[in-house]
């Protein structure tokens, strides 16, 4: 690649690590003051060129737009009941485990969990004592590709071209093994059973961008 590229895919990867590490901590624990003051400093693109990111990006910022001091209460509720619903079976909220989705019976810790633990093992990663819930959750898978995305940029800045490539590789095998063979169900089911326009929101922007970026390490690849 010539110099000019090296430095726009340096900054792509950037901009991909920063979504996916975006992605990943409103899916990881409920909206607290800093996120929320993140969220009123952001400015949410409007036309991307992808459908779901837009009406997505337009519903979160409406909802940011309107928040009042009993924001955080109604954010923390929804976050339950989305992600862990009040029901008794697994049917009752978008559970954001990859087992949920992949197994006979819906349940958790299953092959999948097994398989992205494995995956995170031989990328050198190790999750923190403070996490107590299965590898394959969405946070985690998400925040997998930002660290990929990041060593994205590492490669590319000592110009290792093949280093790159084989971290995009790795992106693109994990996102069609892992990511969105579960994910767009998991969206349908948030924006299912979701409150908040956030949480809507955020269904849209998710699934939107997952399925862009996987275009997009696609084209890079065969590129």
């Amino acid at each position: 690649m010539a110099r000019q590229e090296y430095a726009q895919m340096i900054q792509v990867n950037k901009d991909r690590a920063a979504t996916y590490g975006f992605l990943s901590r409103l899916f990881r624990v409920e909206v607290d003051e800093a996120l929320a003051a993140q969220l009123k400093g952001m400015q949410f693109p409007v036309k991307t060129g992808n459908a779901s990111i837009d009406e997505g990006n337009a519903r979160m910022a409406s909802y940011v737009a309107g928040m009042w001091d009993g924001s955080l209460t109604e954010l923390a509720v929804d976050y339950f009941n989305v992600f862990y619903g009040v029901g008794v079976d697994s049917y009752s909220a978008a559970h954001p485990f990859e087992s949920v989705y992949t197994s006979p019976k819906r349940l958790l810790m299953q092959e999948a969990r097994d398989e992205v633990l494995q995956v995170y093992r031989e990328a050198g990663l190790e999750k923190q004592k403070e996490w107590r819930e299965g590898e394959d959750h969405i946070a985690l898978e998400l925040e997998y590709l930002q660290v990929l995305s990041e060593r994205i940029v590492e490669a590319l800045e000592r110009d290792d071209e093949d280093a790159a490539a084989d971290l995009l590789e790795k992106q693109r095998a994990f996102l069609d093994e892992h990511v969105l063979v579960w994910t767009p169900l998991f969206a349908s089911d948030m924006r299912r059973f979701a409150k908040t326009d956030l949480y809507v929101g955020l269904a849209d922007v998710a699934e939107g961008f997952l399925e862009a970026d996987r275009q997009f390490v696609g084209e890079v690849l065969e590129s």
